[in-house]
């Protein structure tokens, strides 16, 4: 039950003394701050207001089409931004935080347009809401709508930079690569993010690794009409962490830029001296609704907000600045008159400019300077020795010969390395786990210091620090240890991985690799490790999606994805692993497989088969029974499926004209439904016989023997669906 009796004034864990306007002074001179300085504060404070009245006249006007605002925000972000480093410094701001990115250079004009959507927004190039910061040339970081999925990327940011200067200090050439030893990551949200998981795995994780992140919660009492208290233990944030190891927690009043300036100057101080991350809470108002879609005056009561309206720092500092001496009144509304103008004038332009072209919305999808499907990545294997190398071991060797000739490969993930502690790498006594499934066995041995470590048992952490190093030049190669447990990452896959390029215009991208053994067929693996789910995956316009159902194959498209420039998911089937039947000879250190070109592994004349992972061996075998019945059937393995090779299934049919598609995910819904889709728009004509399908039965996979056989598609199912096909 919540405390009926709580209201406001019971939100915060302590109340935070109230200044005098002398004591505000003296303040100011401690850290230094000029009248020059008081009064650019004021005047940021000013620019973001107008801007925020511009978008909501601009919503009024249908020339914007949503807002949400950053009022009562901006004198602590005014400090923040005069606090730290543009260019230099790394900032992943929430959507609040128009004021801190005014104060680091974007332009009211940038801004504006952004609410227009038009090409002068150069935080998305029209692609995402106002609001949505981002700004390539100033190291803010491009911001999704999502809540909670910047922590984690701002420790990938922060982890990067360490790794970077490391490398550089070890005598690596870094040509082109933005790094500072001493620089801090900013990243931040409201006091309702604080209750998003990802929120306190980004804290665990910055703390354990003492980085360089300053998290920076902004606390004006509500999430949308939520109030802190009901959410929150002890109804405030630094309370709840003022204990937590290696974190130096600061409290502040965020209504005045001068007690916030001290705060943040003492975090950031905190942080260059390599003393861990820090957390300010700052307390703030929220003088205008949560968006123009919220009307706030239906929850909160009239003196709650007139309170508020007399501490808005868009009235309380130029009190402040007026009873200390600093300016006059006419001086402040002179400087609010020219701002004002200012905004004006750039709404006025924001207006005029033009809107991108319709179909330039495709563009950024995947790399236009590197292409994954391209003949580039098309080249001989060596195929030396015998063929006893098995699908875990080719992808093993890929990944040693890789690691150690690129220092800027990354792997983490849980148990991939062979030893946390360093140490342990010279007892010749201890082998090392290298992963459950032994694949990455010994490529922490055969890389660079830092290069192969082990993450938390958190999957949306993996994928979201990896997100973070990737913007920053990091080649990461992670893996989720089973695919039955990424769902927890998937937001940070589906709406930031995939869309990073694409919500950024080209600015940012993640290229990443990340390996996930997936399927049953395992004998007791039930159905939390034997889970399929590709069309969960393929579905997502961004990622690129391999999956190998041989050792060879496994080398030269895990040797591409790493090469290439994309996002893509790696699919390795576990019981393929260890395989004797789809063993390969060493393909040598520069074998690839361009995306999008599949591998007849069996011609034929009379049917054709599309299949891939542990499907394709079944189907060659339910083929081969076919032949001694006069049959003969074409066995296509895609490799890939996103992008799928269309080209060589319309060849097969214009042969066989027939078509069954044989995978292992469950039958609805499944992407054997896509392929059958685009053969019905693109090559109707040249089918005999309606296309068929082979996959699991829609439900899930029993740990008894009997009943995964029954669940799962076997050989005689491959081979029954054959028969009706060709009897057609």
């Amino acid at each position: 039950m919540l405390d009926k009796t709580k209201g406001p004034k019971e939100m915060s864990s302590k109340k935070l003394k109230v200044l005098s306007g002398e004591e505000k002074l003296k303040l100011a001179k401690k850290y230094k701050l000029k009248k020059e300085d008081l009064v650019a504060l004021l005047r940021n404070i000013f620019v973001s207001r107008k801007l925020d009245d511009a978008e909501i006249s601009m919503k009024k006007q249908s020339k914007a089409f949503f807002q949400i605002s950053g009022a009562g925000h901006e004198a602590v972000l005014s400090a923040a931004a005069k606090a730290m480093k543009p260019k230099y410094d790394w900032f992943i701001p929430y959507y609040r935080d128009r004021a801190l990115c005014t104060g680091l250079g974007v332009t009211p004009y940038e801004m504006l347009c952004q609410a227009n959507g038009n090409v002068g927004d150069t935080a998305s190039h029209g692609r995402q809401m106002p609001a949505h910061w981002g700004n390539v040339n100033l190291n803010i970081v491009t911001k999704s709508s999502c809540t909670g999925t910047q922590f984690l990327q701002a420790c990938g940011v922060a982890e990067a930079g360490e790794y970077l200067t490391n490398l550089a200090a070890s005598g690596e050439t870094l040509e082109g690569m933005d790094f500072h030893d001493d620089e801090v990551v900013y990243t931040s949200c409201g006091d309702g993010t604080t209750s998003q998981g990802e929120f306190w795995e980004g804290m665990t994780t910055a703390c354990v690794n003492k980085l360089p992140v300053l998290f920076h919660v902004e606390d004006n009492g509500y999430a949308i009409s939520t109030p802190t208290f009901v959410q929150t233990p002890g109804g405030s944030i630094s309370k709840a962490m003022k204990d937590f190891p290696s974190l130096k927690v600061i409290e502040c009043n965020g209504n005045c830029p001068i007690e916030s300036y001290a705060a943040f100057v003492e975090a950031v101080e905190h942080i260059r001296k390599k003393k861990g991350p820090a957390l300010v809470h700052s307390h703030v108002t929220r003088p205008y609704s949560h968006s123009l879609s919220d009307d706030q005056s239906m929850y909160r009561t009239t003196e709650e907000l007139e309170e508020e309206k007399k501490i808005d720092c868009f009235v309380s500092y130029p009190e402040t600045l007026i009873k200390t001496g600093m300016m006059t009144r006419e001086e402040i509304d002179a400087l609010l008159k020219e701002v004002s103008a200012e905004v004006r004038e750039a709404m006025t332009k924001a207006i005029a400019t033009e809107w991108p072209k319709p179909e330039d919305s495709l563009k950024h999808l995947f790399s236009e300077d590197v292409n994954i499907a391209s003949s580039e990545f098309d080249t001989t294997p060596l195929l030396e020795g015998n063929d006893d190398i098995p699908m875990a071991g080719a992808i093993n060797a890929v990944l040693k010969s890789e690691f150690s000739s690129n220092p800027l490969l990354r792997m983490f993930g849980e148990d991939v390395a062979d030893f946390s502690q360093l140490e342990k790498l010279d007892n010749p006594d201890l082998k090392g786990k290298g992963g459950v499934f032994k694949v990455s066995s010994g490529v922490q041995r055969a890389s660079k210091e830092g290069q192969v470590f082990n993450s938390a048992l958190a999957e949306a952490n993996i994928i979201g620090r990896a997100i973070g190093m990737a913007m920053r030049g990091i080649k990461p190669v992670v893996e989720i240890q089973f695919f039955d447990y990424i769902w927890t990452a998937y937001m940070q896959l589906k709406n930031e991985m995939a869309t990073t390029r694409y919500r950024s215009g080209g600015d940012f991208k993640c290229p990443m690799v990340v390996r996930v053994p997936i399927g049953g067929y395992l004998r007791g693996g039930a159905m939390y490790h034997s889970q399929c789910g590709e069309s969960l995956f393929t579905h997502i316009p961004g990622i690129c999606v391999a999956y190998p159902s041989n050792a060879a194959d496994a080398a030269g498209l895990l040797r591409t994805a790493i090469r290439a420039d994309d996002p893509v998911m790696f699919l390795e089937h576990k019981h393929l692993y260890y395989q004797g039947y789809n063993r390969t000879a060493d393909t040598g250190s520069e074998y690839m497989i361009p995306f999008g070109k599949a591998r007849i592994a069996r011609e034929g004349t009379d049917a054709t088969v599309v299949a891939w992972g542990a499907l394709v061996q079944k189907s060659i075998e339910a083929a081969k029974r076919l032949d001694s019945e006069g049959f003969s059937v074409e066995v296509i393995d895609l490799r890939t499926l996103a992008p799928f090779d269309m080209d060589a299934i319309k060849e097969s049919l214009s042969k066989t004209n027939r078509l069954l598609i044989a995978h292992e995910e469950t039958k609805t819904s499944g992407f054997a439904g896509e392929i059958t889709a685009r053969v019905n728009e693109e090559c109707f004509e040249a089918l005999d016989a309606p296309v068929l399908r082979v996959a699991a039965k829609d439900t899930h996979v029993p740990y008894c023997p009997t009943s995964e056989d029954y669940v799962l598609p076997q050989i005689d199912d491959v081979y029954n669906q054959l028969k009706k096909l060709l009897s057609y």
